[in-house]
């Protein structure tokens, strides 16, 4: 049911519309999803919105923290996290999922539960598994609360990479060679599944990247050059997610693309490469994170491949039904073919994220980004659209 049309109150209609903020979660990009709300969190106009920031632990907890971006932030190569955040080490927030009612109420043991009233849209700042794969959106579309970024669908067709790299194939979209072990292969009978892998070497040669199919921010990735590594890349990747990707090395230039939705419809912003790195193997986590690897934004491209790098993205954001925001990492390969890595349907926001950058560099400041997702939100119902 769409709360779209639900008669607003007096008191409604006079107040500033509410925005929770909502981050931390269970998945393993639980540091990087806090400093991204951080981020969030000091760029949204408090003259023109209220905010709630719940944060959720790392075991499910929603909690009420402070509105203290300052404390959101790495330190000392330390990720943030909820639980130095939270109010009390207890208490709780709860959505109520009636469709009627957008009503927040927070309890502690031994205590009245109290009303913290009615949000008017979610800011999701989720990142990985039970937040950025739909599983988050579901239970807000139950409740009829709208939300910022892709729907049910897209968000968890934008977590898995396996069934993105089909819907983005259905679609005619460049992807690169992959193989999928899933858990029941590798639990039954690893002798087999290693030979799965072997011969994928065999037809694309080595090295092979092992990897987590649900996961984000390049958190448990392994580059294999040979099969002595094979099992404890796989046991690195499954520490993550039972389901583990297989990918080929594409030689190329890392090129992303934001897209953002307007009234209009989605555009994409000026693209931004990244370059090797040579204190790393590939780009992973620490490089992005923690080492503050910067890409290069605008991307040296032509005009012409600018152009067809931005249409791209858009194909990629339509295929994959998203809404809101996409943030698409594409191999720019050495014949000049765009083949599509990945999306993100929820990009980082930290202060060195590319999505923000990318924005930054196409007209479109971090607090006016921030405000254009909180806008698209409020103008969508939740519901079937």
């Amino acid at each position: 049911m769409s709360t779209e049309n639900l008669p607003q109150s007096p008191e409604q209609q006079l107040r500033k519309p509410r925005v929770a903020v909502v981050f931390g979660g269970r998945s393993s990009e639980h540091g990087i999803s806090v400093v991204t709300a951080g981020a969030v969190l000091r760029a949204i106009d408090r003259t023109k919105y209220d905010v709630l920031p719940i944060g959720i632990t790392t075991d499910g907890r929603w909690a009420l923290t402070a509105d203290e971006p300052e404390r959101m932030a790495i330190t000392d190569r330390r990720m943030p996290s909820v639980h130095d955040l939270a109010e009390s080490d207890e208490g709780g927030v709860v959505l109520s999922v009636d469709p009627g009612s957008r009503e927040v109420v927070y309890s502690e043991p031994g205590a009245v539960p109290k009303a913290l009233g009615e949000v008017d849209v979610v800011f999701p700042m989720l990142h990985g598994p039970y937040g950025e794969d739909g599983t988050l959106q579901g239970l807000l579309e139950l409740a009829g609360v709208p939300y910022v970024g892709s729907g049910v669908l897209a968000s968890a067709v934008g977590q898995d990479k396996e069934y993105m790299k089909r819907v983005f194939l259905s679609f005619g979209l460049a992807v690169g060679p992959y193989e999928v072990i899933r858990p029941r292969e590798w639990e039954q009978d690893r002798s087999s599944a290693r030979k799965k892998i072997v011969d994928f070497a065999g037809e694309h040669g080595w090295p092979l990247f092992i990897k987590p199919a649900r996961a984000g921010s390049s958190i448990g990735i392994t580059k294999v050059d040979d099969l002595s590594g094979l099992d404890e890349a796989i046991e690195e990747a499954q520490r993550h997610d039972p389901k583990i990707l297989v990918e080929a090395l594409l030689r190329g230039r890392e090129i992303e693309c934001g897209v953002l939705e307007f009234e209009d419809g989605p555009r994409a912003s000026v693209p931004a490469e990244i370059p090797p790195v040579s204190s790393h193997d590939f780009y992973d986590f620490e490089a992005k994170y923690i080492d503050s690897a910067s890409g290069i934004v605008p991307a040296p491209l032509t005009g012409e491949q600018t152009a067809e790098v931005q249409r791209l993205a858009v194909q990629a954001f339509d295929a994959a039904s998203c809404e809101g925001l996409v943030r698409a990492d594409f191999f720019l390969t050495e014949d000049g073919e765009f083949v599509i890595n990945e999306i993100n349907t929820m990009p980082g926001f930290t202060p060195i994220s590319m999505y923000p950058r990318m924005w930054e560099e196409s007209g479109v400041s971090y607090p006016e980004l921030v405000d254009r997702l909180i806008q698209a939100a409020l103008r969508r119902p939740t519901g079937l659209r």
